[in-house]
């Protein structure tokens, strides 16, 4: 194991390599959860909703964060236009990948369940291309083509593009010692929380999460900021260095909002008398947004504490964990889906769920690395890069 130069960020290459991984664990739980989804299992119930809520607020704000700060280490060394070109490559072309060969599965056995549509795979398909919208329940019709999990991989690029647009300003530099300036102390704590929380009083009811690139307002204000905040901070060392500090003033604050969220979320209702169904609603959206922060600055204090160092694993898992993340959901669905006439046990379901995405994905990972022309499809590098301390992908 070797101890590198603090100037390198492998810590953040940890936290999103294990950030992937507790999203495999968090969407075979939507499996089983009474929350939407693509397929859902028989036992589905409300039985492991607040252990999902334990990561649901800040889970993908970290990784919106960890991608600001691999982009501003990209942009360090290249121009905008080359950082611009180099993210459409190992961005757009395995989220139009994904659209068309990996995702479609999930629609399909979608459609399967929920319409009990009747035709193969190849009948769907011919849909899929068509941009056919007939599948509807109730009120809610499924849009095709989609992109499913991959909408991450599309804001990620679209966040790439205006960075772009901003670096080629030379404002990058300027902005970063303006933030690095305020978020000193207890503001680091207190000032995106302040902000998350507006965002999401004035913003979620009109703008609620759909994913959807040209209306998904409030996501946008919430992710581009993270994304933003990562790109600005990523070299003020100081920064991080607080965060290692505040620690355990974080995590007990983002527990104690994740019990509030687990307690507001399991009131029955009429619980709350009318004329204060709306202040609760603005307490619960101020909760949400401190257990989003303070978990952020908890996870990235302990990881800065206890996994600043290069490994070989780190190397290997850092290039690894975005193939993982193209195909894992979609061998989630598809084996749940099938797995269904077995009648298994849920717990030992969710556990074969878990090890055999693990094993399939890597299998997948196994053979892009050994194919060239997979690689690009992928987002995956096609030669060894030196250790660099920030991930190079999403």
């Amino acid at each position: 194991m070797n101890r590198p130069n603090d100037s390198r960020l492998f810590f953040l290459d940890w936290v999103r390599i294990i950030a992937f991984f507790v999203l495999i664990f968090y969407h075979v739980g939507m499996y089983y959860v009474s929350w939407g989804w693509h397929v859902k299992s028989p036992y589905a119930s409300d039985a492991i909703e607040p252990l999902m809520r334990l990561t649901s607020p800040w889970r993908l704000s970290l990784l919106f964060l960890i991608s600001g700060v691999a982009s501003r280490f990209m942009l360090d060394k290249i121009k905008a236009a080359t950082f611009v070109k180099q993210r459409t490559s190992r961005l757009f072309i395995p989220l139009l990948f994904g659209m068309y060969f990996i995702v479609p599965l999930q629609p399909y056995f979608e459609v399967v369940e929920k319409v009990a549509y009747q035709g193969s795979f190849i009948d769907f398909m011919k849909l899929y291309l068509q941009a056919y919208h007939g599948f509807c329940k109730g009120n809610e019709c499924l849009t095709l083509p989609t992109w499913n999990h991959l909408w991450f991989v599309a804001y990620i690029w679209v966040y790439s593009l205006l960075l772009g647009a901003l670096a080629a300003t030379g404002a990058i530099d300027k902005m970063s010692a303006a933030l690095a300036r305020v978020l000193t102390g207890w503001k680091i704590l207190v000032l995106p929380i302040a902000y998350l929380a507006f965002i999401r009083m004035a913003m979620f009811s009109a703008f609620p999460e759909t994913h959807n690139l040209a209306w998904d307002w409030y996501n946008h204000a919430a992710y581009f900021a993270l994304f933003l905040a990562g790109v600005l901070m990523a070299r003020q060392h100081a920064f991080w260095a607080e965060l290692e500090t505040m620690r355990f003033k974080a995590l007990a604050l983002a527990l104690a909002c994740w019990l509030g969220l687990v307690i507001y979320f399991a009131l029955p209702d009429h619980a709350i008398p009318d004329a204060m169904v709306e202040v609760a609603r603005h307490t619960q959206r101020c909760v949400w947004a401190a257990c989003q922060w303070s978990a952020i600055v908890a996870v990235c204090g302990f990881a800065h504490r206890h996994l600043q160092f290069d490994s070989a694993k780190r190397r290997y898992l850092t290039v690894a964990v975005f193939p993982v993340y193209i195909v894992h959901q979609t061998l989630i669905v598809a084996m749940a889906h099938l797995a269904k006439p077995l009648n298994l046990p849920p717990v030992l379901e969710g556990f074969l769920l878990v090890g055999l995405t693990l094993a399939l994905s890597f299998g997948v990972v196994e053979i892009v690395r050994r194919v060239p022309l997979l690689q690009p499809l992928f987002g995956m590098p096609g030669k060894p890069r030196a250790p660099q301390g920030v991930p190079v992908t999403a």
